[in-house]
């Protein structure tokens, strides 16, 4: 599939996320999700274009909304090798940030040509992750109950000490039921998919499991991530009514198989990066002081497991030409 990365392209990509926050986060508090996906996608295409990379976006966020989109099929890089799969999220909390809530990330993954999975228009995904203690213990089939023992007995603490990650939602009721039956805790997410599943993974979070259905853009990015991190993440595709179910049968896309961390991106050789929007438990957010704008970034890289933590200065003037609305 030609070239591969030999070269820590998070180092680079981590520049296109930093762009994305900073644009989205001039539309924090103002209650306009769209805009707010806008500016972080103008800035983000436009930075883009600067990456020594041959990459097609695979994972594409803003398709189950409608919501402004870099889209699945468009190249993207300078063009020059290595050749890549990309996974874009360019606001992981669009919502969160144009209501001025913690947790919102800008958010870009890269793995080799070939390698990531490609959902469709399956926009949705049951998902289960835990951090590397207790990797290879938890079994999406098995019931909840089963799972919280699991990463108990991993992580050396009682049931009623592990804390669960839900995403809010109706349709995760029987999660959060499950959790409080089994006597642990629950830290329940409006949004914010991907830090959800890293949190697990993240020593300091005091998160140890999450469960529930969220997007399956968001599985796929995350699982670069967990690769590098050496966590684990478990899927099935959840198809929301019977035209999604015969998209699946057209497509051959199989329902009932557990997809892994390697089944979502097949490779050693992913790269993550990401920067807060909004300050949350992963990462801080974008932080203006007059002529001067500070991120907070994190990135890695699975083929040496290596993660780094930036905390950046900008200038504004120097910004100004990369679209970062500043």
């Amino acid at each position: 599939m030609g070239e591969r990365p030999d070269r820590n392209l998070a180092l680079e990509l981590v520049r296109v996320t930093e762009a994305a926050a900073m644009a989205a986060a001039r539309w924090q508090g103002r209650g306009d999700k769209n805009a707010v996906d806008q500016a972080a996608v103008d800035a983000m295409r436009k930075m883009l274009a600067t990456v020594d990379m041959d990459g097609i976006v695979v994972i594409g966020e803003g398709e189950k909304d409608e919501a402004p989109m870099l889209f699945n099929g468009e190249h993207v890089g300078n063009g020059k090798p290595p050749y890549v799969d990309v996974a874009v999220d360019p606001v992981d909390g669009t919502r969160l940030t144009a209501r001025g809530m913690p947790g919102a990330l800008a958010v870009l993954a890269v793995a080799d040509r070939g390698s990531m999975y490609a959902p469709g228009s399956l926009v949705y995904m049951d998902k289960i992750a835990v951090g590397e203690a207790a990797a290879g213990t938890v079994d999406i089939e098995a019931p909840v109950e089963h799972n919280l023992r699991q990463v108990a007995k991993a992580k050396d603490k009682e049931v009623g000490d592990v804390t669960a990650i839900i995403l809010d939602r109706p349709r995760n009721e029987p999660y959060v039921q499950a959790v409080r039956e089994a006597g642990a805790r629950i830290a329940l997410i409006g949004d914010g998919d991907i830090s959800g599943v890293i949190s697990t993974a993240k020593q300091d979070s005091g998160i140890d499991i999450l469960f529930g259905i969220g997007g399956s853009p968001e599985a796929v990015t995350a699982a670069c991530a967990m690769a590098a991190l050496r966590g684990e993440i478990q899927c099935k595709l959840w198809p929301r009514d019977e035209s999604e179910r015969r998209f699946a049968l057209e497509h051959d896309l199989d329902l009932d198989q557990v997809l892994s961390t390697r089944d979502l991106v097949d490779t050693d050789n992913t790269f993550f990066a990401a920067t807060g929007v909004t300050s949350g438990t992963l990462l801080d957010g974008v932080r203006f002081s007059g002529e001067l704008v500070r991120t907070h970034s994190v990135v890695m890289r699975s083929g040496s497991g290596t993660v780094r933590y930036i905390d950046a200065i900008h200038r504004v003037e120097w910004l100004k030409d990369v679209g970062a609305a500043l």
